[in-house]
């Protein structure tokens, strides 16, 4: 299957009418567009418009509430812990977000760990606002069983994506990654596009490297056994145990100060998805702005470093997404083929005429987006 190239304009306008069909007010609206458009900017495709197909059948279950009212369980000056009580993971992550914003400039830390959620988008989205706001941002959340801890064979551990933001010039420090080799979401990129998993990214039932995408996220379903390396792959020689503990860090300040579900219960009759998120105020080191100074020169001397053969460019963390943003507002987001018709499904679920969006789209076939790009 191929690409399409959409405007950025028609998926936000396409995001915000469909989820305000299916009755999120509009603020939510807004936030989950946001997350969603913010990610295909950056070129995380994993997470952009891929993901809408788990937010329709998490709506159409019953795991996502759109009316649900999460609660603050317990609060101090610094910390606090919510229950999302199902809610969409994105609305209650941006709140969280902004109370740990709001204890940061008052205290100068903030830290909050919500439990009972569901699937929140980028980690990235969340330690970016607390950046925008001046301060150094920190967000990560556990996710459903898809690593394989080292020397194991049953996935026990999410993605667990850790993301942290720095202010700096002439662009923040920005970096949002999983503690798995990949992604689950890049697993079902290749197996859209029935492409074999690369070496080193997934095990099969028995513990064994798998390049079969279909079988291992049928495993990871069905939990039979398999799922993602850790980084670092299978094995401690390669670092396994590193990316394994990354993940554990993740759990910990996730599910486990929130008392919420670990990764190897997620996804068990509830979503139970917990993340959490810090913002720090630099002044409580000193100058801010002179921190600032410091990291925006350390960056430089980063990208100035000498190269190795063969490549002419170093690159510091954020500056690929801002590249890649710019390229995307410019001539479009790119959309695999299968997930257009994914959106399309959505679409008809929330009672949206998809040809206002899609035109007479069809896999495979020459469409107007495409001859614009």
């Amino acid at each position: 299957m191929g690409y399409v190239k959409f405007p950025v304009d028609l998926l936000d306008r396409f995001c915000m009418t469909a989820f305000k069909k299916i009755g999120f007010n509009d603020d939510e609206c807004r936030t989950i567009t946001d997350v969603l458009l913010l990610a295909d900017l950056y070129g995380i495709e994993s997470h952009g418009m891929q993901r809408l197909v788990r937010y329709h059948k998490g709506i159409e279950k019953g795991i996502i509430k759109v009316d649900a009212k999460p609660e603050t369980v317990f609060e101090t000056p610094v910390s606090a812990v919510v229950d999302a009580n199902d809610a969409m993971g994105q609305v209650v992550g941006r709140k969280a977000m902004e109370m740990a914003i709001e204890k940061a400039k008052n205290t100068g830390i903030g830290i909050v760990s919500v439990r009972n959620s569901n699937h929140y988008g980028i980690a990235g989205y969340y330690a970016k606002m607390a950046c925008d706001a001046g301060l150094m941002g920190f967000s990560g959340t556990n996710s459903e069983a898809i690593m394989v801890p080292t020397f194991g064979r049953l996935a026990m551990i999410g993605s667990n994506p850790l993301a942290i933001s720095m202010p700096a010039d002439p662009y923040p420090f920005f970096f949002d990654a999983s503690t798995t080799v990949v992604t689950r979401g890049k697993l079902e990129m290749y197996n859209k596009m029935s492409k074999p998993l690369p070496d080193g990214w997934a095990l099969d039932k028995n513990g064994h490297p798998s390049n079969d995408a279909a079988d291992v996220l049928s495993n990871i379903v069905a939990k039979n056994g398999g799922g993602i390396m850790p980084l670092g792959g299978s094995e401690e020689q390669s670092g396994s145990h590193k990316g394994y503990g990354y993940g554990m860090l993740c759990e910990i300040f996730s599910s486990i100060i929130s008392l919420g579900t670990t990764s190897n219960y997620c996804m068990k009759g509830r979503s139970g998805i917990c993340h959490f998120f810090a913002a720090i105020n630099p002044a409580i080191f000193g100058d801010a702005a002179a921190i600032k100074e410091h990291l925006s020169t350390y960056l430089r001397e980063l990208r100035e470093s000498p190269l190795a053969d063969g490549h002419d460019r170093i690159y510091t963390h954020g500056e690929k997404e801002i590249i890649a943003t710019e390229d995307r507002k410019q001539n479009g987001v790119p959309v695999n083929e299968n997930t257009v018709v994914e959106m399309i499904r959505f679409a008809e679920f929330v009672g949206m005429d998809p040809k206002e969006y899609f035109g007479d789209f069809k896999p495979g076939e020459s469409n107007m987006f495409n001859q614009n790009y």
